[in-house]
Formats: structure tokens, sequence, C-alpha cells
């Protein structure tokens, strides 16, 4: 083959990878968001290279920096990520048919569940936190994620309480310990697992700590 012909092969496959880039943006930012999540949860906002990150994509430094503006506008980006993944998942969950008790026990499996399913982005909030939360604090308002989250709770806690099989709970704390007993399991399965020789990653060892976080859960709000 002639050195023209080669050069009119790149060119046409340079060509090809910009078409397929641009062609699906929805796409294409979601592949940035779940490699840069990995990254920032690996090695901190400050250790983490947009280079590497443009590397492990479907895509260019110079088109994340489009979508994104700088390092810091995709950080924000994937923490804000998280959290609306968070509340679509727990927004699937119905508790209004459920009994109070019920739905306080699925709330809590599924935030368990989805926590040990993805433990880059639990890494990812423990980064933030070690930040003490320096770019969080720059997001827009991340309240009318939450809201619609709680108001279900209270709703839930209110009806326990009327039927009496609940306490007089406060929502936003039972959820504060829900996302705590279901976090530790990842945020300290290291460090734990070595101190204390206990598994906290099989599937077995998995299945019966979410029951014991449900039964803590359940034994708090029981009346």
């Amino acid at each position: 083959m002639s050195d023209q012909a080669r050069k009119t092969g790149a060119r046409k496959t340079a060509s090809t990878r910009v078409r397929t880039r641009t062609n699906d943006p929805d796409a294409t930012k979601a592949n940035i968001l779940e490699v840069a999540t990995k990254e920032f949860a690996e090695r901190g906002f400050d250790g983490a290279r947009i280079d590497a990150i443009a590397d492990r994509t479907k895509t260019s430094k110079r088109m994340i920096y489009y979508y994104f503006g700088h390092k810091k506008g995709l950080y924000q980006a994937v923490l804000t990520n998280y959290y609306i993944r968070l509340r679509q998942a727990e927004s699937e969950i119905d508790l209004e048919d459920l009994s109070a008790l019920e739905a306080v026990e699925k709330l809590t499996h599924s935030t368990f569940d989805y926590h040990m399913r993805n433990a880059d982005v639990v890494r990812l909030v423990m980064v933030e936190n070690i930040a003490k939360g320096r770019h969080i604090d720059e997001l827009p308002s991340l309240d009318p994620i939450s809201s619609v989250l709680i108001k279900t709770l209270k709703k839930v806690c209110q009806r326990g309480y009327k039927e009496g099989v609940m306490r007089k709970v406060d929502p936003t704390r039972l959820y504060m310990s829900i996302a705590a007993l279901c976090f530790f399991n990842v945020s300290n399965r290291y460090t734990f697992q070595k101190i204390f020789n206990l598994d906290l990653i099989s599937p077995r060892a998995a299945e019966l700590r979410k029951a014991e976080v449900a039964d803590m859960i359940i034994r708090y709000v029981r009346s």
C-alpha cells in the first residue's frame, strides 16, 4: 500500500471515529462520567488526570473539556450524577403500597444493594468528605434531588406512627441511619476484614449483613 493510500485510510478512520463520538452526545457524556468516576474515586480530585480519563473513554481530551468546561466541572458533574442515580434508584422503589415497616425494610435493602453495586461512588463520597466537601459546596442545590425521597419517607413514618407500629421518627435522621449502616459495608470493608478477619465482600456475607442492617433499622423504628 502506498503512503498516500495509508494517509487516506487514516483520515477516513479518524473521520469515522469523530462521527461515532458526536453521533450520540448523551452516550459520550455517560461514558466520560463512568470512567471519570473511577479515576476520581481512585486518585481524588488532585491526583486524577484528564489525560488518563480521555485514554480510557471513547472520546478525546478536547471533547471532555467541550462537555464539562474544566477538570472541576467534570468532577462536579460526577458528584451530581452520583446523587441523581442514587435518588433515581430509590424513586423506583414502590413504598406507597407496602406497610410502613415493610417500606422501611425495602428501602434499607435497596440502599444496601445500591452501595454494594457501586463501590466506586462510595469511595468518591469518601474522597469528597476528606476534602471537607469543598467541591460539593459549589454545586447547584441538591435539595430537589433529595427532597422527593425524604417526603416519601416522611409519609411512611407518619403512616407507621398512626398505625401504632412505629414510634415517632424524623425521616431525615432515619435515612441518615440507613445510609450510614449501608455505607460502612463498602467504605470500611478492607480495614475491617484485615483487623477482624471478617468477610464483608462475598455474596453470602453481603446478604447476611444486609439482613442484620435491616433488622437493626426495624428495631430502631418499631414502637
